[in-house]
């Protein structure tokens, strides 16, 4: 037999009432069929729940412990199936937002707003280095929306029937040391960096395509390109080792300057994806104005870059972005 609630149930009266008469009464039961639905109880738990005599029925070490389990366990069953009922005749279950990141830099910002805009959502994320890896998990429903940066203008594989929106788009910058020698220059020239060495984070996009591409126009193919985590990109850079592309977005680090490339040779575009026809793509347009005003925020650490927007209108926060089918 498996215990349920309603055993737990027999146990507590037996022991408010302390006697089995007393409490089949209280349960509208017979007294027989009461003892022998104890009697399978014990059975179950391995063992005497009460001492019982004349006097009544007294709990043993073991009917002490259940005891002590059943009354967290019933009235916590009890608070869940109140809050259900209101939750059911209220139509108003709070909100559930699934989030998966490909190297976002917006995402906790993004989770932030959701959290302080609607304080009863349930919100998660998941973080992979694969676009793939996160629209599979959105097609097969275990995600509600994935946020990725594509190179120029490429899209994330059309296979899995999702829609993408444009959050933003940004021209790729250059990671240096600020003693570098051209951290003194508000552009660099791609050629002039061609004696570096390079880091960068893993990925399974074409940026790496589109970098050696970027590279080949401007004369020369890279030297050695290390592969890291973040944090291992920021030390070989800190470190003088490497120079690192990076998102207009990345956090301002000591020691470190971000610099444009001239030309702007290479863009990054950050895209929103979800099922058109997955529950999630109700709450879509809200969690795509959240996004670009979460990529706003990220924006707020690097004034030159503001100052730099107004000029070039087709970078940023676009107005008009239609949703494409993947």
């Amino acid at each position: 037999m498996n215990l349920e609630l309603r055993h737990l149930r027999v146990v507590c009266a037996i022991a408010e009432t302390g006697s089995v008469t007393k409490a089949a009464s209280a349960l509208g039961l017979a007294q027989p069929a009461l003892t022998a639905q104890l009697q399978r109880i014990e059975r179950t738990l391995g063992g005497p729940l009460f001492d019982r005599d004349r006097r009544g029925a007294r709990p043993t070490a073991l009917g002490e412990l259940v005891l002590a389990r059943a009354r967290v366990l019933l009235p916590a069953m009890k608070g869940l199936q109140d809050e259900a009922a209101r939750l059911a005749g209220s139509g108003d279950a709070p909100p559930c937002y699934r989030l998966g990141g490909v190297n976002s830099p917006i995402l906790g910002r993004m989770v932030h707003r959701l959290a302080a805009e609607q304080p009863s959502a349930q919100i998660t994320t998941f973080a992979s280095w694969s676009v793939d890896e996160l629209a599979q998990l959105v097609a097969g429903g275990r995600l509600d929306f994935a946020l990725a940066g594509v190179c120029g203008d490429a899209s994330p594989s059309a296979g899995f029937g999702l829609s993408w929106q444009e959050v933003a788009i940004d021209p790729v910058l250059v990671l240096l040391p600020e003693t570098h020698p051209l951290a003194a220059h508000d552009e660099v020239r791609l050629d002039d960096l061609r004696h570096e060495q390079w880091v960068a984070a893993p990925g399974d996009g074409c940026f790496a395509d589109c970098f050696a591409a970027a590279c080949a126009r401007a004369g020369f193919t890279p030297r050695k390109v290390y592969e890291t985590d973040i944090r291992g990109c920021v030390d070989l850079v800190e470190a003088g080792v490497a120079v690192a592309l990076c998102q207009a977005t990345f956090r301002p680090v000591a020691g470190l300057v971000t610099r444009r490339l001239a030309g702007i040779p290479l863009r990054w575009r950050l895209l929103l994806g979800w099922h058109p026809d997955s529950p999630a793509a109700r709450e879509a347009d809200l969690v795509l104005e959240t996004a670009k005003a979460a990529y706003v925020d990220s924006l707020a650490p690097h004034p030159a870059y503001l100052a730099w927007l107004p000029r070039n209108p087709g970078f940023g926060v676009r107005q008009t972005s239609g949703v494409r089918p993947g």
